[in-house]
């Protein structure tokens, strides 16, 4: 009998559709043959100039063309930036089971009741050592440090090799919790042999080690002990361990805690209830009962560390919140970082703050934030620890990749096996090579109000020019049966000129118009098509000559 040939066993592959050369939106396809698993489902917060979108959020035409392939959706934990497009993924998806911790899971329950979803056909509560088998693909959840509980990197055994998704992570020596990453369980696949290695790089560029969450405990009890009035502090509302440290803070030096913001609330509210936080009887009051205390006897957390519009403390600062007022002798501690293109918002609301009088510590000066990402001494010893044999940064922009790439070159590992992919990009990786083969649909959708993707670079561009430029109308009343003109052109303008002080102007333009109809009706057959395009095009280059500017310019037939 002739012997039958083995068969090469087929490459994994690995599909960034978010987080790459970004900072939030992350999503990481790992396939096997027929079998697909999803690393978390985050939001991105819009650029400046994506003017009325809400969020950004991943491009999944390629998991919608592969739905029937899918096994789960990973989650590493309860951020924003990874779970916060969870909603809009399952209403495309429909119900795929969703694999998280208890709290990550608890935060994801509370978004999709906002948006009518049940999440109990789907939802599959692990903890760090659980091991599930999704298809051909085994995955091993392992806990590490992290600015929220019940952080999980990811180890992926596939029959191509092992795959190592480090999650966001720090070496924290002294977590609030007191549990310490499971530095010793990277260590045990790293002597197994690991094929590739995705790791956080948000903090790539940042030398040294990322200081311990206790830190800010520290100045927390400082300087609510200092404060002779009230203490505001403003965080991340998932970010439970920075609560925590509030709440001991509180405790140690006779205050008591009021929360605002809807966001917020319901976190302290679902965390205290899974027991992620802990205070006595009495320290978390109701925000009425603030009434009847002394200013130095107070602590309110709140909502709006990145200077969000409609948030407690922005509200706060322009006087406009209904129960709470900033009054001279507040302290207000800004405890978190600024996300990338928030800088104006939270500068915006600090110098309010300061105008009705308060003290404002914030990040630059104050040392009241630490950041829950590694940086470059951290990731160095993850990457020694891990050794893999390819590696891949991820969550980062493009700066911070390319940094996490130069790192791994310095340890020794050869260039090309450190891969940079973009969004789309498909990595099929084996024990014989590593390669890009093709890429996919990729990118991002736009979530403006209800609507999920229906705002695209068309419309964001003329949102773009009406916000820059204005519009201007110019309306022609035609009568196609005699193929005249019989009214106007008038012209109306928004968001161009005042057009009480621009009346010649607009005269101008109006006359600018008025010829173009007269050309066209000269011609012996009214195409309207042709006269709106003209009236376009004139009007558009003679504002432009007289102005420098390019409004937007439609023109509107009403025939009669």
């Amino acid at each position: 009998m002739p012997i039958a040939k083995k068969t090469a066993k087929p490459p994994v592959r690995l599909i960034p559709l978010g987080g790459m050369g970004e900072i939030g939106k992350n999503m990481m396809v790992v396939q096997y043959g027929d079998d697909i698993i999803v690393i978390d489902s985050g939001v991105m917060f819009p650029d400046d100039d994506m003017f009325g979108v809400d969020l950004v959020i991943p491009d999944i035409t390629y998991l919608e063309e592969n739905r029937d392939k899918i096994r789960a959706i990973l989650l590493t934990h309860g951020h924003e930036d990874h779970i916060g497009a969870l909603p809009y993924v399952l209403k495309r998806l429909g119900d795929i089971p969703v694999y998280g911790t208890r709290l990550t899971l608890a935060m994801v329950e509370l978004k999709l009741k906002e948006h009518g979803l049940r999440f109990d056909k789907c939802a599959h509560v692990v903890s760090a050592g659980d091991v599930v088998d999704l298809g051909a693909l085994n995955v091993e959840f392992i806990h590490v440090s992290h600015s929220i509980a019940d952080c999980l990197a990811l180890a992926i055994t596939t029959p191509a090799g092992i795959i190592v998704h480090t999650a966001d992570f720090k070496f924290d020596q002294t977590p609030v919790d007191g549990r310490v990453m499971d530095l010793r369980r990277f260590a045990d696949l790293g002597a197994r042999g690991v094929l590739v290695m995705m790791s956080d790089s948000t903090n790539a560029d940042r030398p040294g080690y990322t200081m311990s969450e206790r830190v800010v405990g520290d100045m927390f009890k400082d300087a609510f002990r200092d404060a002779a009035g009230r203490v505001f502090v403003t965080t991340f509302a998932s970010h439970i361990e920075r609560i925590q440290q509030v709440l001991t803070a509180a405790e140690a030096t006779g205050r008591h805690v009021a929360v605002v913001g809807r966001s917020m609330e319901n976190n302290v509210r679902l965390a205290l209830s899974l027991g992620y936080l802990s205070a006595r009887a009495g320290t978390i009051v109701e925000l009425d009962a603030l009434d009847d205390m002394a200013p130095r006897e107070i602590v309110i957390i709140t909502t709006g560390s990145q200077g969000e519009p409609m948030s407690a403390l922005t509200r706060m600062a322009r006087s406009d919140h209904r129960k709470v007022s900033i009054v001279p002798g507040d302290t207000v501690i800004i405890s978190a970082s600024a996300v990338p293109g928030n800088e104006r918002m939270i500068s915006s609301t600090i110098n309010r703050l300061f105008k009705q009088g308060a003290e404002v510590k914030y990040e630059n000066f104050s040392g009241f934030h630490v950041s829950g990402h590694a940086s470059q001494e951290e990731l160095k010893l993850m990457l020694n620890v891990v050794k893999p044999t390819y590696f891949v940064p991820v969550h980062g922009e493009y700066r911070h990749l390319v940094k996490h790439a130069r790192l791994a070159r310095e340890l020794g590992m050869a260039a090309d096996h450190v891969l940079m992919p973009e969004l789309g990009d498909v990595v099929e990786l084996s024990p014989d090579g590593a390669q890009i083969t093709e890429r996919v649909t990729a990118g991002h959708l736009l979530v403006d109000g209800l609507s999920v993707g229906t705002v695209g670079n068309v419309v964001l561009r003329d949102r773009r020019m009406l916000a820059e430029d204005g519009i201007v109308m110019v309306v022609a009343v035609t009568d196609r049966g005699r193929e005249m003109v019989v009214g106007g052109p008038e012209v109306v303008s928004r968001g161009f000129v005042y057009l009480k002080q621009s009346e010649d102007f607009i005269e101008e333009i109006r006359k600018v118009a008025a010829a173009v109809a007269a050309r066209h009706e000269e011609e012996g057959s009214l195409d309207v098509q042709a006269l709106k395009d003209g009236l376009r095009h004139s009007v558009s280059s003679y504002i432009y000559e007289r102005t420098g500017t390019r409004p937007m310019v439609i023109p509107v037939t009403v025939d009669v």
